[in-house]
């Protein structure tokens, strides 16, 4: 399955996991969000998404471990990809027919959103993504 976690950069940024390696990614209080969490499963990829200013998918990671015990307080442990080619704005994203029923475009503030595979694919610029690539 794949994901997109949000992030205030001011606060943890992309550049801080790519400089921590990996992170436990926690803090969540949305009960969707946390349902998200503990859905996720090692191997998982996910899309660093970049809030505030920014407003843009910035980067790649990994989920390499999933504790999920304590269900209001689960800990995903991820590490760092790559960055992406270029930020993806979330002006391009809700522009895509790819996400019009997407809970990132529909529930703004839904810090852990599920992504179907070509939903990854068009944030990552993988071959078969949308037509927003072709810059």
């Amino acid at each position: 399955m794949d994901y997109l976690l949000k992030t205030e950069p001011s606060t943890y940024s992309f550049a801080d996991l790519q400089g921590e390696k990996t992170t436990i990614w926690d803090g969540v209080s949305n009960p969707v969000a946390l349902k998200n969490l503990r859905g996720m499963k090692p191997g998982d990829r996910l899309i660093i998404y970049e809030t505030g200013d920014h407003k843009s998918a910035v980067g790649t990671a990994i989920v390499v471990a999933v504790d999920a015990l304590d269900p209001k307080h689960p800990q995903v442990k991820i590490k760092a990809a790559q960055a992406l080619p270029r930020p993806v704005t979330l002006a391009e994203v809700k522009a895509d027919k790819l996400f019009a029923d997407s809970p990132l475009v529909r529930q703004g503030r839904l810090s852990v959103v599920p992504l179907r595979a070509e939903q990854y694919a068009f944030l990552t610029g993988e071959s078969g993504a949308s037509s927003r690539r072709a810059r």
